[in-house]
């Protein structure tokens, strides 16, 4: 299959692109300059130069694929970013082809008890705009135009992302944890991630909504005393309360002080199991994987 994908050098984009490359797919992924291009060529992608806010610029590209893969994330007006991208890229066209966009497990807000896709959504003020953006495109589902949205829980693996930052700075000698660390983060390996959108992609009854994290309902608290036992020197850890936390990282802070247990039952039913459960059983690996990132960055 031909896939064009938005946001392949981002952390789940770039695992996304190196998973349908390995797959044997040609992937065509948009790349806002040369050095970014440079790095989609090696991995075995095709670039696209331009922007998501100039559909011009890849619309040829998006047209001729057999599947869209949507990841890419703003960091400045992201609603209206996506809107823009959601406004071309969900273009029926004339083929039959499939559209996977990239939403995000923080829309269900705190879930104490087990919450699936069937869930009710309550989202963190930082994702307040992601609901509409799903329910687009599920809408968008023609049969022709087959629709999925994903929510992917907090996403590890290598050098990158939240579960990274943290063995940054337990290397550096301070974590810093929003409130008493008790709550429980749904995560999800990125390898085990982007396995899952090529099965999207390929199992051609796939469509809808799908969460994926590997169910291991690990606390905060746990995952930062297992990272601290494999660093030289065990860190210091300080408490933040959520109002400081606020006043320094805004609405970013009530998103990582939810308390969410998440199941997958529409992943695990057309035959997506991840091969990592935990963060803590596993963090020798981990650490080796961003310890490697670190020294290639």
């Amino acid at each position: 299959m031909r896939i064009f994908i938005t946001g392949g050098t981002g952390y789940i984009g770039s695992a996304v692109m190196e998973s349908f490359v390995r797959a044997g797919h040609r992937v065509d992924a948009l790349v806002r300059n040369r050095e970014r291009a440079a790095q989609v060529q090696a991995r075995g992608a095709h670039p696209i130069l331009g922007d998501l806010t100039k559909p011009s610029s890849y619309m040829d590209a998006a047209a001729s694929a057999d599947g869209i893969v949507h990841t890419a994330v703003s960091s400045a007006r992201t609603a209206e970013v996506d809107a823009i991208a959601l406004d071309a890229l969900l273009d029926p066209g004339t083929h039959e082809r499939f559209f996977i966009y990239t939403s995000s497990i923080w829309v269900l807000g705190s879930s104490s008890a087990p919450a699936d896709e069937s869930a009710a959504l309550d989202p963190t003020p930082i994702m307040s705009w992601r609901p509409t953006h799903e329910q687009r495109v599920l809408n968008a589902d023609t049969g022709a135009l087959r629709t999925i949205v994903v929510r992917p829980g907090i996403v590890y693996g290598g050098y990158q992302g939240i579960i990274g930052d943290m063995f940054k700075d337990a290397a550096n000698g301070l974590v810093r944890v929003i409130g008493g660390g008790e709550n429980r983060w749904p995560l999800v390996y990125d390898r085990d991630l982007s396995e899952l959108y090529v099965r999207l992609a390929t199992v051609r009854k796939a469509s809808g909504l799908f969460h994926a994290n590997d169910e291991g309902d690990e606390r905060v608290s746990d995952l930062v005393a297992a990272i601290g036992s494999h660093v030289p020197i065990r860190p210091s850890v300080r408490h933040v309360p959520i109002e400081e936390a606020r006043k320094k990282m805004g609405a970013y802070a009530d998103a990582l002080l939810l308390d969410q247990v998440v199941r997958c039952p529409r992943a695990r039913a057309i035959g997506w199991h991840p091969s990592l459960h935990s963060v803590a059983g596993n963090t020798a690996r981990l650490f080796e994987e961003w310890r490697r990132g670190k020294e290639a960055a």
